[in-house]
């Protein structure tokens, strides 16, 4: 379990913002990355603030991630590999009960296990 938290704080203009909450004597800030499956978002920001052990993330959405279905993000540690967060874009006709959302958070959360097992896998060597 992380000593992080992740809190959003808004959605516009085609980035997702939050603040991440840690320890504030940590001497670096933490390492946070961004998947869609199993692809690394590549332009994930992460700025200090005014308050120790508080930072800002921002997550800029790529325009070929906007497209008809459900498209989940996962938001990790990269160190540790927790999970700290996830959101969703739902885009196209909405469906009765949005079960696409919760199939794309497991399809996400099984790629980052399958990840997690794999590189067990090769430490255990």
């Amino acid at each position: 379990m992380s000593a992080l938290q992740l809190h959003q704080t808004r959605f516009e203009n085609a980035q997702w913002e939050g603040r991440v909450v840690g320890d504030p004597a940590a001497e670096h800030p933490p390492q946070i990355e961004a998947r869609h499956l199993d692809r690394l978002l590549s332009d994930v920001i992460l700025e200090g603030t005014e308050t120790e052990g508080e930072w800002r993330l921002a997550i800029p959405i790529p325009t070929e991630l906007i497209r008809e279905g459900v498209q989940t993000i996962v938001i990790h540690e990269r160190t540790s590999g927790d999970k700290l967060g996830d959101f969703s874009l739902v885009c196209g006709e909405p469906s009765a009960a949005d079960l696409r959302v919760e199939m794309d958070l497991l399809r996400a959360e099984l790629d980052m296990l399958k990840r997690a097992f794999r590189r067990h896998c090769v430490e255990t060597r």
